[in-house]
Parts: C-alpha cells; structure tokens; sequence
C-alpha cells in the first residue's frame, strides 16, 4: 500500500517530538511509498512563512520533508477528479475547503490511502481511503 500524506500527517513528522506511536509507523513505510500533494506542501510552506520559526520551518520542509516523500501536482486528471467529489459533496450540502478535496483527489487519482489525523474532514470523500493511524495514536496519548 502506498499512501499520501496530508498536510497534519506532514506536519506531525516534522514536530521536534512527533507521536510515538505515529512515527513508528511512519518507520515502516518504505520511501517509495510516501506521496504528498503539492498543495499540503503549499500549506506547509504558508504555515512557515506566518511562523516566528519561519527560517527553522523551511529548512525542515526542504531538508526533512521533501526528501522523505514523492510530491505529487495538482494537474488536469487531479483537477477532474476534484471538480466530481466536490460537485458530489456540494449536491449533499457538504461544503468542505478546497485545499482539503484537492488533496483527497489527489489520493483518488493516484489510487493512494490518505493518511491523516483529520478523518472528519475527510470522511465524506466517496471513494477515499483513509489511513487513520495518526488520528488513532492520537487519541491513544491523549490523557485520560
């Protein structure tokens, strides 16, 4: 199974002290097998220019998580397939943000499981599959 990453799966990796559970399995998965979308990687990038870590953030997306993970565009086939799911979800009266069905096509097309620790956001995607590994461990080490 090859899957892509979504940008809180991307951006749990690249915490000083990720989720134990999360990054062990993370381990597991062999390089060739880690996809990320363009656009978490554009998200990625926006959430390191607003930081006060900013210069810290770069160098961590360019030497941590692009090297660890094949990126993916947002090209003609992608945009198709964004354009059916959020016709489809939008006939539901399901409005979810555009950077969050980018990244489900960009699964979809590529025929990837989509890891993430936002399963609500994407649980109403037809035809997704969903890795919830990193929204299991979280709920694992949350304090009770």
């Amino acid at each position: 199974m090859a899957y892509l990453f979504d940008t809180d799966a991307l951006s749990e990796a690249m915490r000083r002290a990720p989720n134990p559970i999360y990054r062990a399995w993370l381990a597991t998965v062999p390089r060739q097998q880690q996809y990320a979308s363009a656009v978490s990687i554009g998200e990625l990038f926006q959430g390191a220019y607003r930081s006060e870590r900013r210069d810290a953030l770069l160098a961590r997306i360019d030497d941590w998580v692009l090297p660890a993970v094949t990126v993916l565009p947002f090209d003609v086939g992608t945009a198709r397939v964004f354009g059916e799911i959020q016709a489809q979800l939008e006939s539901r009266g399901i409005s979810p943000g555009d950077a969050d069905v980018q990244i489900a096509a960009t699964a979809i097309r590529h025929g990837l499981a989509l890891v993430t620790g936002n399963v609500r956001h994407h649980a109403r995607v037809p035809g997704l599959t969903l890795e919830r590994v990193l929204a299991d461990a979280r709920r694992l080490n949350q304090p009770r």
